[in-house]
This record gives C-alpha cells, sequence and structure tokens, in this order.
C-alpha cells in the first residue's frame, strides 16, 4: 500500500550478522515518517481506482511495479556491488511476496472493492506481521496478541459479509465484496516482506535494500507490461489513458519508490511491528478519499474497521 538521504554503504560481511532486538525506545523521527508514510499510502487506493478506470489489473500492477524500479534504478546500479550476494535471495523473495504480487493483487481487489474499504483491509498488515513474526522469526505470541489477531479476522469478515463493496463506486461499476481477499493474501505477502527486511537487512541503507529489491522484480515486471499486455495500444488509443496513466505515475513514485524508502528506514530504525502500524491512520486516510470520491460508508463499515483497529491496538500493547 508513493527521500530521506541515506548514509554510504560499507561491504557486507560474508555470512549475513543476526539481527539486534529492536530499540526500546522509538526515536521521534519514526513517529514523523509514520504520519507521511500513512498520509501516502492511503492516498494510493484512490489513485489505483483511478487508473483502472482504463487499464486493467495486470498493467496496472505491472506499470506500477515497472515505474517505481525505473525511478531507482540509478540508486540501484550504485550499490548493487556492495551488497553481500548472499542477501540477495532475501530481496528477491521480500520483492516478489511484498511488492510485486500484492501490486497485481490489490489491483483485481479494487475492480470490485471500493478504494476506502480497500484501505481499512490493509490494516491487516499488523496482524501478518505477528503471525509470520511468531512462526518464522521466533516472535513472542502472547494471549494478548492472538485475541488480537482472533479479532482481526473477525473485524475482516465483518466487512466482507455485512459491509458490502462499494458496488457502483468501484471502477468497473459493480460489487464484489469477496474480493477483498484479495487484499487479505496481499497483506500476508507485507507480514513476509516486513519481518524478512528487519531480520536480514539490519545496517544497510533504506535505498539500497528498496532499490536493489526493485530492481529484481522491476525488469520482469516491465518486459510482462509491454509484451504481454495491451499498455502501450491503450495509451495511443484510448480516450483519458494518459491522465489514467499519471495516476499509476504518481502512485509508483510516492506509493511504490518514495514510501518503500521511508518504510524500509522506519522498520530499521523502530520495530517491525512499529512500523507496520501506519495501518491505525492509512483507514482514514483511505475512507476520506473514498467518500470525496463519492464512495458509500456505513455502520457496518465503521464496526468492521473498529474491530480491526482494536485488534492492531491489542496487538501493539501486548506485551
Amino acid at each position: 500500500m508513493s527521500t530521506t538521504p541515506a548514509p554510504a554503504v560499507t561491504a557486507a560481511p560474508s555470512t549475513p550478522p543476526v539481527a539486534p532486538p529492536p530499540p526500546v525506545k522509538i526515536p521521534a523521527s519514526a513517529w514523523g515518517l509514520l504520519v507521511i508514510l500513512a498520509s501516502i499510502w492511503g492516498t494510493s487506493f484512490i489513485l489505483m481506482k483511478k487508473g483502472l478506470v482504463v487499464f486493467s489489473a495486470l498493467e496496472l500492477g505491472a506499470a506500477r511495479v515497472s515505474v517505481a524500479a525505473l525511478l531507482l534504478l540509478p540508486f540501484a546500479l550504485k550499490h548493487l556491488g556492495k551488497v553481500d550476494r548472499g542477501r540477495f535471495k532475501w530481496l528477491l523473495l521480500s520483492g516478489v511476496v511484498g511488492t510485486l504480487i500484492p501490486a497485481f493483487l490489490f489491483a483485481y481487489a479494487e475492480t470490485r472493492l471500493a478504494s476506502g474499504l480497500a484501505g481499512v483491509l490493509n490494516a491487516l498488515t499488523v496482524v501478518f506481521t505477528l503471525v509470520v513474526g511468531a512462526a518464522l522469526f521466533g516472535q513472542k505470541l502472547t494471549g494478548l496478541r492472538v485475541l488480537g489477531i482472533t479479532l482481526g479476522l473477525v473485524g475482516t469478515v465483518v466487512l466482507m459479509l455485512l459491509g458490502g463493496s462499494g458496488g457502483a463506486a468501484t471502477p468497473s461499476g459493480e460489487g464484489n465484496a469477496w474480493y477483498g481477499l484479495y487484499i487479505v493474501l496481499a497483506t500476508l505477502g507485507y507480514g513476509f516482506s516486513v519481518n524478512i527486511i528487519k531480520h536480514h537487512f539490519h545496517g544497510i541503507p533504506a535505498v539500497a535494500v528498496t532499490s536493489l529489491l526493485l530492481f529484481f522484480i522491476g525488469g520482469p515486471a516491465l518486459a510482462f507490461l509491454l509484451v504481454g499486455t495491451d499498455f502501450l495500444s491503450k495509451l495511443a488509443t484510448v480516450p483519458g489513458a494518459w491522465p489514467a496513466f499519471g495516476y499509476i505515475a504518481l502512485l509508483a513514485t510516492m506509493s511504490t519508490a518514495v514510501a518503500m524508502v521511508l518504510f524500509n528506514k522506519l522498520i530499521q530504525s523502530s520495530t517491525a511491528l512499529f512500523a507496520s502500524s501506519n495501518t491505525y491512520l492509512i483507514p482514514v486516510v483511505a475512507l476520506g478519499w473514498g467518500l470525496l470520491d463519492g464512495e458509500d460508508f456505513n455502520l457496518w463499515h465503521l464496526l468492521g474497521m473498529g474491530i480491526i483497529l482494536l485488534s492492531v491496538a491489542i496487538i501493539h500493547r501486548a506485551k
């Protein structure tokens, strides 16, 4: 769910060090990054909606990743030889599950789901960050955190079964609340990516991590966009294609390239859970844009969002 200057990169050791424990005190700069990220990513859902007016979900996802990778290509080339090759597999894995696949999943979801609801479901990132951290990275799973996970899933069910999908407010003009499952899968990928970056890239500047991550997935995304879709044909022939691409380019620049650099920096300067807590504010921003664009928001939406955000609060406060 688009920079801060980074210090010089030093050559990484041949064997990746074990990540140190997260800092106890969250620095003030981390809170500032949190607000900025929430504002950027909260806007990304309405930008996707505007891009989908002309382009398909496949075209939007591939264009988003391709533009972001091209923007950060100079940084990737600068850092390519300075990061240990043993880390490349983790960059590729994080890029695929945390950027490439979610770019398509969110686009598919928003063809039948209102942008504001997509922003609310994005809050599940915190839930899956904890689930993946506990399952694969030794994070402590207490009773309260289990309660938080459970509530997050309950809130998701409330939104999809009772809240509706947005109907005519979606780019296709049709609604299907079950398309929210695409976002559930995307946030699971985010959970993997957050933990991978936190545990395998401590001490490496965020711009290096982000640019190299996009470097590995950007080439295939661009090749698919140019050869496997009608993207170029639509740009040349479909009325409104260039404005729609402008929304996608803004999405790629701010929500993918810039925001990923800031997010990776936030992960490294705080904790994985704190970094993912921007999802407190993202739903508010996303819903605000949705309401301005004529999307409905009913009591079931409010209840589902409240339950999900309560789950996030419990997860963060649980020891």
